[in-house]
């Protein structure tokens, strides 16, 4: 029994990672894509961005790695798709804050991390991710929120309502439990304000039907795969100006503050011996602080 359940756990590991990864060649098949249609002031004088690719390996002593895929571009200003699949052990005092290692530091881990900055003010950035999490215990987790520097109602209620139909699928009662953990989360306590417009955030996702989690955590990568894409083509073409693009650098160094002082999955990444450039990747390629 113990050596059939194992094999269902690689089986179930294998198939997890698969999905990140083809997730992440579709993204970035879309965002290419974008980068093509665009036929504003910049088009002429700027090339449609590409995504580049590089694969990169942890040290001996642990092991697995990861591809960051970062694009610079004429609408994404700066985006990184990243995949990274890992494994080896905690360390004794990280141990004792994940369920299930700390009797035995073991850990495997895989899942996709998504940060695009956008070069007009008009559109708005966007976080996602989900990951795959096996200790002695296993669970899902991740999410997706938008961070317009310049809030549009109708871009967050479509937003907001991709991910409930997400949820709906799964739990009706998800969505409310994930959006409230998503306005608590992405709260910049030393500012007193959101980091964004919300969105849904999960954690520690395990209701004994391995499935059925990971079929929600699929959901919540179409959803972002299905509405994001028309929030930047609905306002990639609009005129901005000067104060607009201050308005966006200011909020950007808000974002920062947040990824560097908060944010749980760059603690992970440093403490499990990631690679700095893919873990510091959510951060904007220029910020500013009056």
């Amino acid at each position: 029994m113990a050596a059939q359940e194992t094999l269902d756990k690689e089986a179930q590991k294998a198939e997890a990672r698969q999905w990140f990864e083809s997730l992440r060649d579709r993204i970035c098949a879309v965002f290419e894509a974008i980068e093509e249609e665009y036929d504003g002031p910049l088009a002429a004088d700027m090339p449609a961005g590409r995504f580049e690719r590089r694969a990169w390996e942890r040290e001996e002593e642990n092991g697995g790695g990861g591809v960051m895929s970062l694009m610079k571009g004429r609408v994404f200003e700066k985006v990184g798709v990243n995949v990274s699949t890992v494994h080896g052990n905690f360390s004794e005092k990280f141990a004792r804050q994940i369920p299930g290692a700390d009797e035995n530091p073991a850990f495997w881990a895989s899942g996709i991390s998504l940060v695009a900055h956008m070069r007009s003010p008009k559109v708005p950035a966007v976080h996602m991710n989900t990951r795959h999490i096996v200790t002695t215990k296993s669970w899902f987790g991740g999410g997706a929120d938008l961070n317009p520097p310049i809030p549009n109602d109708e871009d967050t209620a479509d937003f907001h309502a991709a991910l409930k139909a997400a949820c709906d699928k799964a739990d009706p009662g998800y969505y409310e439990k994930y959006k409230k953990w998503c306005d608590d989360y992405f709260f910049i306590k030393h500012r007193n304000r959101a980091r964004g417009v919300g969105g849904i955030f999960y954690d520690y996702l395990d209701n004994g039907d391995w499935a059925a989690d990971f079929a929600f955590t699929k959901s919540v990568g179409e959803a972002f795969l299905n509405v994001y894409p028309k929030l930047v083509r609905r306002h990639m073409l609009e005129p901005w100006t000067d104060e607009d693009r201050h308005t966006q650098l200011l909020y950007r160094g808000l974002y920062t503050e947040f990824n560097l002082v908060y944010d749980r999955g760059t603690k992970f990444g440093l403490e499990t011996g990631g690679n700095i450039d893919a873990i510091l990747m959510s951060l904007p390629p220029v910020a500013v602080w009056d």
